[in-house]
């Protein structure tokens, strides 16, 4: 008979975590483990809510607000980058956030020209 090894102790919290943290709404959490699960995101030192608000710059903007990029085109910094494009032409390009990680100009997926 085949007999697979235990799986080591970190991935055994991480399933019980995963599980714990997939309750339903209704299922109050309770004990030392709740507040690992429902922890608020942050904006510097001030939390926020991700469904109402973005973290921008160290403010928290509601996620419909827009800015301008460049001289004449719209974006929104909660969902967009703003990136330049030619410093000598001032053109600008408008690039789409990556969710979840520390997004940048050079890594994320272009979404628009500014020029068009």
């Amino acid at each position: 008979s085949n007999s697979f090894p235990s799986p080591p102790a970190p991935v055994c919290v991480l399933v019980f975590l995963l599980l714990r943290c997939s309750r339903t709404v209704t299922d109050a959490p309770t004990g030392p483990g709740a507040s690992l699960c429902h922890l608020a995101p942050r904006c510097g030192d001030k939390i926020y809510n991700p469904l109402e608000h973005c973290c921008h710059d160290d403010s928290i903007p509601p996620l419909s607000w827009t800015n301008l990029c460049g001289p004449n085109c719209i974006f929104w910094p909660c969902f967009e980058l703003c990136c330049p494009d030619s410093f000598e032409e001032e053109k600008y390009i408008i690039k789409l956030k990556v969710l979840g990680i520390n997004v940048r100009c050079y890594s994320s997926p272009m979404s628009g020209d500014c020029e068009r």
